[in-house]
């Protein structure tokens, strides 16, 4: 009954972070790349949105700008990957460390930042998960922004442009041989992945009620967590992209119902994100057992003729 209370908590969070894993499904499975720089990024736009929310300006303004934060980390990730010829995962590492000082330099060199609850037009809230209005419900708000989001990328990915993202993601050679500018596919991808994940931490900042210059840290595993749940559970049913999306929020739920079962069992919270690295693992590594263990031996003399 405790865990049944509790319930609509992890379901407002997954949908939240279910936006965050959508960024990182887009460098991870879209472009092929390893971005680091989401640990970063997941505190900027947290940072920025509460404070231009504290300065007066509206909520909508507030996530617009913390959505370009995002995309301007995403860009100087790009750079120093595309124009300076920096691996992809240590870039990201290189911009995730700059942002530590940024974002303390955004919130006044404080490390937490609290928005006074009432006080601001807030669009989410963990206190507004229930006994509220439908509309005003956290849950149904996140999902309407996670349907628009999905249904905003699925036109983006098939525009040209978008196209040539996902095909340098697929076949960088062959996209380069065909035309396509795959430094540009990735500055794009990059930005728009990271500033995805500065608006779900906008939002995020909101539903707890204060921006932390620690709160992306290991937001990477919850994202990839996120990634692969949805990708192993869900992958077989279809491969529409927009599905594949979806499929990505859904194992974002899964991964906060999976948190609030080991609180409500009594475990340590502060074991979660060994559990994290654990649950990614295990995922990772079910194609390759099935693969190796559980496929059909080919018989000899190969494949026969129908």
């Amino acid at each position: 009954m405790k865990f049944i209370n509790a319930l609509p908590g992890p379901v407002a969070q997954g949908l939240i972070w279910g936006i965050m894993a959508i960024g990182v499904y887009i460098t991870y499975k879209v472009l092929d790349l390893a971005d680091l720089t989401v640990d970063g990024t997941m505190a900027t736009g947290g940072a920025v949105c509460i404070m231009m929310m504290q300065s007066g300006h509206s909520v909508g303004v507030s996530l617009f700008v913390a959505f370009l934060a995002g995309m301007a980390a995403g860009l100087v990730t790009g750079l120093f990957h595309t124009a300076m010829g920096i691996p992809a995962i240590l870039a990201g590492i290189l911009t995730q460390l700059g942002l530590y000082s940024v974002n303390l330099r955004i919130m006044d060199e404080k490390a937490n930042v609290a928005l006074a609850f009432g006080k601001y037009d807030q669009i989410v809230s963990l206190r507004w998960v229930r006994d509220v209005p439908f509309y005003q419900n956290t849950i149904f708000v996140s999902a309407i922004f996670v349907v628009v989001l999905i249904a905003v990328l699925y036109w983006f990915f098939g525009t040209d442009l978008g196209c040539a993202i996902r095909a340098t993601g697929n076949n960088e050679n062959m996209s380069r041989a065909q035309g396509i500018n795959t430094n540009t596919s990735k500055l794009v991808g990059l930005m728009l992945s990271n500033g995805i994940v500065a608006l779900s931490s906008a939002l995020y900042a909101q539903y707890q009620g204060f921006a932390d210059v620690n709160a992306g840290r290991g937001a990477i595993v919850i994202g990839l967590a996120a990634v692969i749940i949805g990708n192993v559970l869900f992958g077989k049913i279809s491969r529409n992209f927009a599905f594949k999306l979806v499929s990505v929020v859904l194992g974002a739920i899964i991964y906060w119902v999976v948190y609030q079962v080991v609180i409500t069992a009594g475990l340590n919270a502060n074991d979660m994100k060994l559990i994290s690295a654990l649950v990614v693992a295990v995922f990772l590594a079910v194609p390759y057992l099935k693969g190796k263990y559980f496929s059909k031996p080919v018989k000899r003399g190969g494949a026969s003729n129908a």
